[in-house]
């Protein structure tokens, strides 16, 4: 677990906007290992404080300043996982497509990437 955080903690201050180079796949998945847990945690003290309106609202502002803060990460590790299979980052946009976007932005998320350097640099 401990490498999980330290690759998460390296992607938000090491590589905040770094749009430029490669990510594999696992520096990726575990980014988004620990962006999942973070929403998941939040959810649920959303849900254990639903009634106490106060506190629901001071965790929604605290949620999406998070949501927000790890936006400019979240884009900069995407474009690099797409960099590493050979795709330019506008591939991005590909989710914009409503369902077959998604499931195809996935599918490139989730394929090997390239064994040998490319256009984009040497293999992550």
């Amino acid at each position: 677990m401990g490498a999980i955080i330290s690759n998460f903690m390296e992607i938000i201050l090491g590589k905040y906007a770094q749009f430029k180079g490669r990510a594999g796949r696992s520096e990726f998945w575990m980014f988004y290992l620990v962006y999942f847990i973070i929403g998941a945690v939040f959810s649920i003290l959303m849900n254990l404080v639903a009634s106490i309106s106060f506190l629901y609202y001071i965790i929604l502002v605290l949620q999406v300043i998070i949501i927000l803060g790890l936006l400019v990460p979240t884009l900069a590790v995407s474009v690099r996982r797409l960099h590493d299979i050979g795709k330019g980052g506008e591939w991005i946009f590909i989710n914009l497509i409503p369902l077959i976007g998604s499931i195809w932005f996935l599918i490139l998320l989730i394929k090997e990437g390239e064994k040998v350097a490319n256009r984009f640099g040497n293999p992550a």
